[in-house]
């Protein structure tokens, strides 16, 4: 049997229930992000862990086809680290002198590979659904990493009187309540090299902080720009009202 994986929760995130499950999921509990807010920054640890969830519980199903290994250089890790980590991928390149492909370790400037060589090869093992790619997820659900967050952490017992099918799993955030993938998150799923107890709660915010970083690398640009607009546009206004002061002044 296939090992389960984050990335193939995530896919169940946006399938429709079946018509009898059309109710809406739970209201999803907002979380305290280190990345939330004006002044939000990304937890490198966390980014770090996240993508040691990513790596050892869902790349085996889902690809990060939009971020390159040497963008893992905003995590934290150096130069060498990095070229280590691409050297644990088989990269596809080619064709060679006599006009074949073939399979090389990666290299910082390759970019994730994805599990399978083709849409037909992942539908095939997945039940017939197409895994996607995780790189924007955070920004292609509603919720974004609330949603990713509740979504691993909702798995419950389903309601006295709620009859489900063998094979289907109760979570309290899915729409309709009920997905066909069993919780794809267990205790000790992975061993963190930082020590951090790999309890589920953890690896869901781990991964889902690394999730908001695949799907916008450029937000802390981006809030250092703005932060850096808005003083200037401060300072700037009381230089205009100091100046239309003396003006007038001169004028009296």
């Amino acid at each position: 049997m296939k090992k389960l994986s984050i990335g193939a929760a995530v896919l169940l995130f946006s399938l429709p229930a079946g018509a009898a499950l059309a109710a809406e999921g739970k209201e999803l509990p907002e979380r305290d992000w280190s990345f939330s807010g004006i002044f939000g920054q990304f937890d490198r640890g966390a980014m770090q862990r996240g993508l040691q969830v990513y790596r050892e519980v869902c790349s085996g199903c889902h690809g990060l086809r939009f971020i390159a290994f040497r963008n893992l250089g905003a995590l934290g890790y150096g130069e060498d680290e990095i070229k280590a980590i691409a050297a644990e991928y088989s990269i596809e390149d080619g064709p060679n002198e006599e006009g074949e492909m073939f399979e090389r370790p990666g290299r910082p400037p390759d970019r994730f590979p994805s599990p399978f060589p083709n849409d037909k090869a992942a539908a095939a093992n997945n039940n017939g659904a197409v895994p996607p790619d995780l790189s924007l997820i955070v920004k292609a659900r509603t919720g974004g990493a609330d949603y990713v967050h509740g979504l691993l952490t909702g798995y419950a017992e389903p309601p006295e009187g709620l009859e489900i099918l063998e094979g289907q799993n109760y979570n309290l955030y899915f729409p309709g309540n009920v997905t066909a993938m069993a919780p794809p998150l267990f205790e000790d799923a992975v061993e963190y090299g930082d020590g951090t107890p790999a309890t589920v709660e953890r690896m869901a915010m781990d991964v889902a902080t690394f999730l908001a970083w695949t799907a916008e690398p450029e937000m802390e640009e981006r809030k250092s720009m703005g932060i850096g607009v808005m003083l200037f546009l401060l300072v700037f206004t009381g230089v205009l009202y100091a100046v239309k002061r003396k003006v007038w002044a001169d004028l009296h």
